[in-house]
């Protein structure tokens, strides 16, 4: 199995603040491999929001996670200060791959690297094409 190499921090286009919590931490000490996910679900929804794509209510358009997954580098835990680094690995017509790097404590590599691909559904969850401003905020991380 190859191990991949961690992306550097210019590669990403983005970056949001995280703080790790001390609920974060397992029993070795370091943070739970949950946690990942949700740091990155979090770092995307507030890139989201912070870039005017609604994420709830009747103006929110509805991706669906179809693939999501983790490369670990380093340990991250408690009390760590994290930038979630950004950048659009992937835009097809309904869908779009997130990538997502953690970097703990102004690391030049993320600790952890990891990515969300997310297709657009309609009411009855059929893949349908993004439209044009979505497209075009989401184009900026490219």
């Amino acid at each position: 199995m190859s191990r991949p190499t961690p992306l550097p921090r210019d590669a990403f286009r983005a970056f949001v603040p995280l703080q790790t919590r001390w609920a974060d931490n397992d029993e070795y000490g370091h943070m739970n491999n949950a946690t990942y996910m949700s740091l990155f679900d979090t770092a995307l929804s507030l890139w989201q929001l912070q870039n005017g794509l609604a994420i709830r209510g009747p103006e929110a358009l509805r991706f669906l996670v179809v693939e999501n997954g983790c490369h670990y580098f380093e340990e991250i835990g408690f009390p760590d200060q994290l930038e979630a680094g950004l950048r659009l690995g992937h835009l097809g017509n309904s869908s779009y791959r997130m990538d997502i790097g953690l970097f703990r404590n102004g690391a030049p590599t993320p600790a952890a690297q990891g990515f969300f691909a997310q297709v657009l559904v309609n009411q009855s969850s059929k893949p349908t094409p993004i439209p044009d401003a979505p497209r075009t905020i989401l184009s900026t991380l490219l």
